[in-house]
C-alpha cells in the first residue's frame, strides 16, 4: 500500500506542465537506449467493461502505435515489446487466435507510417509455431524496413526468456571447446535479442509486479518503472513518467557513486 502511495505520488508530481513542456525537459536528460514494455491489462480492461477479452487485445493494438510515434520523438534507440509469450498458448483458442491476427493487422496498416518515420521491425522468439499469416506479415515488415536506420521497433512474439535460454545453451555445446570457458560475452552472443543493447528500462502495466519469463539475462541491471495504468490505458503522458522516473534514478551496475566513494 505504501509503495503504490509512493508511485502515486511520484506521478501526480511529473504530471505538473503540459505534455510537450514535459517532453522538452526529459529530452534534456538522459534518455534510455533501450527501452522495454510488459503490456499488461488488455483483457481486464475490457472485462472492466463487460467486453470480449478481445477486445482489449484490440484496444492495446492502438496504443502500441502510440507509444512507437512517442518513442521515437524522444529519440529512445530501441522499443521492446512483450506481445506474445510461449505461455501464452494456454489461452483460449479463440483468443490465441484473435491475437495472432493483431501483429498482421498492425503491421499491415502501420507500416507505411514505420517506414516514412525510419523505423526497423524486429522479432525475437520462436518464429516457427507462428501461422502462416502471421509469419508472412512479420517477415514482410522486417524485409521492407531492414535498411531503416531509426528507432528499432523489436517484438517479443512467441518469445520466453527460458526458452531463449536454453536454446543459447544448445547452440554453445554445438559449438563447444573443451579448451575454453564459456563467456558471459558467448551466451549474449546467442540470445534472441542479438545484437540489441540490454534494456535501460522495463515498464510494466497493470499493477502486476514480476517479469513473467521476459528477458531475464538481458535485465540483470534495467530500471524497472510499475503502474496501474492498464495497458489500453496508457498513453504518451505515462511513458514520460515512466522516463522522468528514470532520469531521477542513479544506476551504478553493482558499484557505487563517486559521491559515494569520498
Amino acid at each position: 500500500m505504501i509503495k503504490k502511495f509512493q508511485q502515486l505520488l511520484k506521478e501526480q508530481k511529473s504530471n505538473t506542465g503540459t505534455y510537450e513542456q514535459r517532453k522538452k525537459q526529459v529530452m534534456k536528460g538522459s534518455i534510455p537506449e533501450h527501452v522495454a514494455i510488459i503490456m499488461d491489462g488488455n483483457g481486464r480492461w475490457a472485462q472492466k467493461r463487460a467486453m470480449p477479452r478481445i477486445m482489449g487485445h484490440h484496444e492495446g493494438m492502438k496504443v502500441v502505435r502510440k507509444i512507437t510515434r512517442a518513442a521515437n520523438e524522444l529519440n529512445v534507440k530501441v522499443l521492446t515489446l512483450y506481445a506474445f509469450s510461449t505461455e501464452n498458448w494456454k489461452r483460449p483458442k479463440m483468443e490465441v487466435e484473435f491475437l495472432m491476427k493483431l501483429p498482421e493487422e498492425f503491421l499491415n496498416t502501420f507500416l507505411p507510417e514505420l517506414i516514412e518515420e525510419n523505423v526497423q521491425v524486429r522479432v525475437m522468439g520462436n518464429k516457427e509455431r507462428l501461422p502462416a499469416h502471421t509469419l508472412n506479415a512479420v517477415n514482410n515488415a522486417i524485409e521492407r524496413t531492414k535498411e531503416n536506420t531509426g528507432l528499432i521497433l523489436n517484438f517479443a512474439l512467441n518469445y520466453g526468456s527460458r526458452d531463449e535460454l536454453v536454446y543459447a545453451v544448445n547452440k554453445l555445446m554445438e559449438e563447444a571447446d573443451p579448451n575454453k570457458a564459456v563467456t558471459e560475452a558467448d551466451i549474449q552472443k546467442h540470445l534472441m535479442s542479438g545484437d540489441l543493447k540490454d534494456p535501460d528500462l522495463l515498464i510494466r502495466t497493470s499493477g502486476e509486479i514480476r517479469l513473467s519469463n521476459f528477458m531475464l539475462w538481458q535485465l540483470a541491471y534495467a530500471e524497472f518503472w510499475f503502474t496501474d495504468v492498464l495497458w489500453p490505458d496508457f498513453r504518451g503522458e505515462h511513458f514520460l513518467s515512466a522516463l522522468e522516473d528514470y532520469q531521477n534514478r542513479g544506476r551504478r551496475f553493482g558499484g557505487v557513486k563517486d559521491v559515494d566513494k569520498k
